[in-house]
């Protein structure tokens, strides 16, 4: 089966019925009447012996019997969503009901969003702190390995993947948080950690990548997949602390890393045959530091919200998959 569009349906087929109009005419006899006296006669008329001639002739009926429609009903397009907090909407309220409560999903994550625009069946099992092991391996107790929910009756796979491994992002901002202080105007965490933060992702995460890509590709053979890329964190200098507590020396090296893991997703989604969704041109100017702009919740953010896309950045997700699914 091809990935349809999504909320592709077949137009209903018209039924044609023939209509068969029959029509009777009725024959009208009329008798003169004579004013005139006839004369009698003593001669008895002869009867006729010829009986009127029967029509043996039976009323044509109609053999068209009305058309029915061959045509199979449209199928749902089965769509599937898999991936990390990102993907899962972690801190977008309210969560979907009935989910593993350390999933964190929210019920107005992008797939969500798109499901319900487009009309189509969603199963979602992205998952907070995901990662590309997590599709072969039960995550948690409970929460069987992502790759188990696709199979080749799926139409449309979408995931947000890569910044879960090795810690990509969790230690890069608790690394760089926790020297902040030493000096907020320089890069500390630059200084101390160095291109360490950075180097697994073309050495480690890009071939994990790829993995996962190829495995989503096996299990669901006929299915479109996109994985879209992440949002910005920080602006490309300064940043805003104590908004994002991360010196303002550092906040290049954050925006590099998320630059690296963003460049290798997209080679990886290339050489998989999987669409890539850029997120970064879009992003630009709505990181956790563009006040009312921001798509991305700022450090200060109380919950599990914090240094993840909000509202917002899950409906510009959701426009970007939806815009890439058409190209």
């Amino acid at each position: 089966m091809n990935a349809r569009r999504f909320g592709g349906r077949r137009p209903p087929r018209l039924i044609r019925s023939g209509l068969v109009v029959l029509a009777v005419g009725a024959l009208l006899a009329g008798c003169a009447q004579s004013t005139e006296t006839p004369a009698r006669s003593t001669e008895t008329p002869a009867r006729s012996t010829e009986t009127p001639a029967r029509s043996t002739e039976t009323p044509a009926r109609s053999t068209e019997t009305p058309a029915r429609s061959t045509e199979t009903p449209a199928q749902s397009t089965k769509y599937v969503n898999l991936g990390d907090s990102f993907s899962a909407g972690t801190g977008v309220r309210p969560l979907e009901a009935d989910s593993p409560i350390y999933c964190l999903r929210s019920s107005k994550n992008f797939a969500h969003l798109l499901a319900e625009r487009e009309a189509v069946e969603l199963t979602d099992v992205s998952c907070a702190g995901a990662d590309t092991e997590d599709f072969r391996e039960p995550q948690h107790q409970g929460v069987p390995g992502q790759l188990e929910a696709l199979d080749a009756d799926t139409d449309v796979v979408t995931l947000m993947i890569g910044g879960n491994d090795k810690e990509t992002y969790s230690r890069a901002i608790r690394l760089c948080g926790e020297v902040a202080d030493t000096d907020l105007t320089g890069s500390p965490c630059t200084d101390r950690y160095g291109r360490s933060l950075i180097e697994p992702v073309a050495t480690e995460i890009y071939p994990a990548l790829r993995q996962a890509l190829r495995d989503v590709r096996d299990r669901a053979p006929n299915a479109k997949v996109l994985l879209a890329g992440y949002p910005w964190l920080l602006p490309p200098t300064t940043g805003c602390y104590p908004e994002m507590r991360i010196a303002a020396g550092d906040v290049p090296m954050i925006r590099e890393l998320q630059a690296a893991l963003n460049t290798y997703g997209s080679r990886a989604a290339g050489e998989e045959g999987v669409r890539w969704v850029d997120m970064s041109e879009v992003s630009e100017g709505h990181d956790a530091c563009a006040g009312d702009q921001r798509w991305i919740e700022p450090m200060t953010t109380p919950g599990p919200g914090a240094v993840h896309p909000n509202d917002r950045g899950q409906e510009a997700i959701a426009a970007q998959v939806r815009k890439a699914f058409d190209e």
